[in-house]
This record gives structure tokens, C-alpha cells and sequence, in this order.
């Protein structure tokens, strides 16, 4: 009987994270005078020693002794046959998915939460802030905070803080401390407040409070953290592909499709990224981000010079955007309503190596509800994203008749998410799909930003 889990035992974890900006050439992030950043102008933001490696070129990074050792509370995370799935679509296809479920919070966000807190501590730091749509990124930084004795506080969208109030628990639980965004503790948030009194708030505003939070604090012992977007984020999901060529080693397949679904891009990078360095390489290999059609960042939106942030206090960065002041409607995939996109995962569609895909949110929840029925894991809005392209490949196998191999990655749990599936069931909810009319009126304001090159690597 073939193994439905192939597992890693602990000494076989990666020891180091791929770091994809050694293989390709990037923009680099800009200013307010129109000229390259300087690391020292990041040090109110990020500690130094993350700076370092958010601007190296290194191709391999050394995952430090304190940060394996907390990451084998869970990790190496178990690769998986979906063969229940398989059966019930018909498919000659073998589907694999990376079950990052199996984090303390429950989803991949503790890769990079770790390290991060981890790196703050060395360097002295005593407080960290932080954003957080659907909750996923702020339990998990709550909880690589309670590991290390920091402090935490959290800016959480208010629409998912709404609908989500149990993660609100689960940072509680880890000593973190959680408010709604936009608040009325920050100007950005007062600002956004004045402005729309309703509204349902964005993570670009939450970004926008939580870095004020860190840059005003006048001890200079705190520093913001991000959980998607910047390099240093995508080097250290990388281990999830990094296991995961190891376990599918195990068994001598290699994937024909790659899939993850894409909000700011680490969840879809970390699985991702190891095989694109082997499509540079010369592999055959189709690489799929999926994002929501609510929120088509990288589907429909221009590559440009863009702030990460509302308030534009991040510098400017080179990716596909909505434009910074863009609020997406309240779909419930709340990791996935992000204006912007990673510029390294950006710079991958500029140059082919990687083919975006959009799906409805009721696509999504169909296919969700297909992977829970069959497989029996209740999957996070975000991650039903990424099983809507599955299932869509899976079927173009069985169409063409071909065995292919598709992994993807199951991002997270949905057990925090179950009010979405009652109002699914009910038929309370409904397809968001933004209008051409909507995407040029939010693109305005980055229309007298300069204008990234358009750079290929190969």
C-alpha cells in the first residue's frame, strides 16, 4: 500500500532558506526623493540584522540552532497524498499537498514568525507590531513572541475582526494584544476613520498603525513586523518547498504543477520558490499563484512603483498593485485582501516564470468543501483558493488523460473560519468580482510614481 504521509524525521529539516534574489534581478525599493533605499533608512522599522537579510544576494542563509528548535514543535510538516480527493474527481492525476495546518496557530505563518521574533530578540528589541487580516499572521506572531518573552500588539483588520473574534482569543492566549483597524490609537487610523466612519478597514491601513506604532514608541525598543510581502518573509517560508522536494524525493515523484494561493505572497512563495530556482534550472514545471477575483492584484493589476501601506509610510515598491488607497470588498479570504503583491513574486510573472490565476469566492468554498468531505481537513478561505485550481487541473488531467503530479499548499485550518461556512451553507454569500472601471479609478494614485524596468533574469 502506498504511503498516504511521507514524513521527515527531525535531523532531516533544511538547514537553510533559498533565497530566490540570488537568481533574479530585481528593482529595488525607492524613497521619498526617488532614489534607492538605504538599509539605514529601514533601521526605525526593522531590527539590522533582518535588514541584512532583506537586501542580501546569498543564495543560502543559515536557519539558526534557537529558531530549528522551536520550529520542530512542528515541523518538518507532513507531505500528503490526497488520494480520497483523487478518487472522487476521477483523475489520473497524483495530488500532494503540504499540510502547514499542523502549526500551533495553524497555518504557515509561525515559518517566518519565529525567525523574526527570534532576530528582534538578539538585537535587543523588547516590543513588536504588526498587521493581520484574517488573524492567521497575528496568532502566529503572537505566539513566536511568547516563545521569546516579547511583547506583541496587533492591528487587525476590523471586517475579519468582526468575523473572526476567536483569533482575537488565540493571540490573547500568547499575550498578544489585539485592536481593530483602523483605531483611534494611531493618525493613520484616526485619519481613515475620519474619512469613511464604516469603513470595513484594509491591511494597507493596519500596516499603516502598526508602523507608526513602532516608529513613535520614544523607548526605540520596538520594531514592526511583517508577515507577507518583504524578501526576508519569502526566505523563510522557503522551507516548506525545501521539505517538500525532499518527500516527494522519498517516493520518486516531482511535480508538473505547483500551486498556492497569493494575498501578499509568502504562503505561495514558501512552497514555490525552491521549484522555480528548478525551472531556471531547466525543469518543466507549471507555477500557479492563485488570488482572489475580488482582489486581482496579479491577474489584473499594472506592475508599478507602489507603498505597501495607506498611509504611505513604507518606501515605494516595485509590484503589481491596486494602488495603496484600494479597499477590497469584504470577502471573508481575509489574508488575501492585500492591495500589492510581494516584488519578488511580482518580478516572477514579469518574466513568465510563474502564470497567475483568479477564482470567485464561492468556487473556492466549493472546492473547500469538496477537500473537507474527502480529505478531512476544513481549509481556510485562503487556502480553498488555492484548492479551486486543483481542482481544475485535476480535471484538465483527466481530460487529456495524463498523470500528472500537482502540489499544492494547504496554507491553514478553517476551524476559526467556520461563520463563513454557515453563511455558505446558507447562501448568505456572493461573488466579488472587481470591475475595470473600479481597478482604473484605484490605480490613480500611483500615477505620477516612477515607473519600474521591466528586468528579466534569464
Amino acid at each position: 500500500m502506498e504511503a498516504r504521509k511521507i514524513l521527515l524525521n527531525e535531523d532531516e529539516m533544511p538547514r537553510q532558506w533559498y533565497n530566490i534574489l540570488a537568481d533574479i534581478k530585481m528593482n529595488p525599493p525607492l524613497g521619498p526623493d526617488g532614489k534607492p533605499v538605504t538599509p539605514d533608512a529601514l533601521a526605525p522599522v526593522f531590527p539590522m540584522n533582518l535588514i541584512e537579510q532583506e537586501v542580501s544576494s546569498e543564495r543560502w542563509i543559515d536557519i539558526p540552532e534557537e529558531v530549528l528548535g522551536i520550529l520542530k514543535i512542528w515541523r518538518p510538516s507532513p507531505l500528503v497524498r490526497a488520494f480520497s480527493l483523487e478518487k472522487a474527481l476521477g483523475t489520473p492525476a497524483k495530488i500532494y499537498f503540504k499540510n502547514e495546518s499542523v502549526s500551533p496557530p495553524g497555518s504557515h505563518k509561525p515559518n517566518t514568525a519565529v525567525p523574526q521574533a527570534y532576530y528582534n530578540k538578539e538585537f535587543g528589541i523588547k516590543r513588536m507590531t504588526t498587521e493581520t487580516g484574517a488573524g492567521q499572521w497575528g496568532s502566529a506572531l503572537s505566539f513566536a513572541c511568547s516563545q521569546f518573552g516579547l511583547e506583541c500588539k496587533i492591528f487587525m483588520v476590523r471586517v475579519s475582526f468582526d468575523q473572526k473574534p476567536y483569533r482575537k482569543s488565540m493571540m490573547s492566549t500568547w499575550g498578544g494584544q489585539c485592536v481593530a483597524s483602523p483605531s483611534m490609537e494611531t493618525k493613520a487610523g484616526r485619519d481613515a476613520l475620519a474619512k469613511d466612519p464604516n469603513t470595513p478597514g484594509s491591511l494597507g491601513i493596519a500596516i499603516s498603525e502598526a508602523i507608526e506604532a513602532a516608529v513613535t514608541d520614544p523607548s526605540g525598543k520596538t520594531r514592526y513586523s511583517l508577515g507577507s510581502v518583504l524578501n526576508h518573509v519569502m526566505l523563510h517560508q522557503t522551507i516548506i518547498g525545501l521539505e517538500a522536494q525532499k518527500q516527494l524525493a522519498k517516493v520518486g515523484d516531482y511535480p508538473d504543477v505547483v500551486i498556492g494561493c497569493a494575498g501578499g505572497g509568502s504562503n505561495f512563495a514558501g512552497l514555490a520558490f525552491p521549484f522555480v530556482l528548478d525551472k531556471i534550472n531547466g525543469k518543466a514545471i507549471e507555477i500557479y499563484p492563485v488570488e482572489p477575483a475580488a482582489c486581482p492584484t496579479l491577474t489584473k493589476a499594472p506592475f508599478v512603483y507602489d507603498h505597501g501601506d495607506t498611509a504611505r509610510y513604507t518606501p515605494l515598491l516595485p509590484m503589481h498593485s491596486l494602488g495603496h488607497a484600494f479597499v477590497p470588498p469584504p470577502f471573508h479570504a481575509g489574508g488575501l485582501r492585500y492591495h500589492g503583491m510581494a516584488p519578488t513574486v511580482s518580478q516572477l510573472v514579469v518574466e513568465g516564470l510563474i502564470k497567475p490565476k483568479a477564482v470567485t469566492q464561492l468556487d473556492a468554498y466549493a472546492a473547500g468543501i469538496l477537500l473537507a468531505r474527502t480529505e478531512g481537513i476544513i481549509p481556510a478561505p485562503e487556502t480553498t483558493h488555492a484548492l479551486a485550481c486543483v481542482v481544475e487541473e485535476a480535471k484538465k488531467a483527466k481530460e487529456e488523460g495524463k498523470a500528472k503530479v500537482i502540489l499544492f499548499n494547504w496554507s491553514g485550518h478553517g476551524l476559526l473560519d467556520l461563520m463563513a461556512y454557515d453563511k455558505y451553507f446558507a447562501g448568505e454569500l456572493s461573488n466579488f468580482v472587481l470591475e475595470d472601471k473600479e481597478i482604473e479609478a484605484a490605480e490613480k494614485v500611483f500615477e505620477n510614481f516612477p515607473k519600474p524596468a521591466i528586468m528579466k533574469s534569464r
